[in-house]
């Protein structure tokens, strides 16, 4: 119920921060700080509400952030979405065993 809630927030906060410009302004923005910002501001509201759920989405802290060091040395190794996701989902759920 939690996630859903989360899920609908960032798909709503990425909506109207990409729809905002469009109805709102009617001529090109020339800004680059602005066009710099409203290109950004949807990964910033991504990260800030995905993070803290990462920790919390197991049973133990430990084994979340063991998942998240995983998916961080693979994404590093340019590995895609598909496969750093099933190896932090991996990581995790192997390394709950053993704590």
């Amino acid at each position: 119920m939690k996630l859903t809630a989360y899920i609908a927030i960032m798909a709503i906060v990425t909506y109207i921060i990409r729809a905002l410009p469009i109805t709102v302004f009617r001529k090109e923005i020339k800004s680059k700080w602005l066009k710099a910002f409203l290109y950004y501001i949807p990964y910033a509201v991504l990260g800030a509400m995905t993070f803290p759920i990462i920790f919390f989405s197991t049973g133990s802290v430990l084994s979340a952030s063991v998942g998240l060091a995983a998916a961080v040395t693979v994404a590093f190794f340019d590995a895609g979405l598909t496969v750093t996701a099933i190896t932090a989902v991996l990581v995790s759920f192997i390394f709950g065993f053993f704590i």
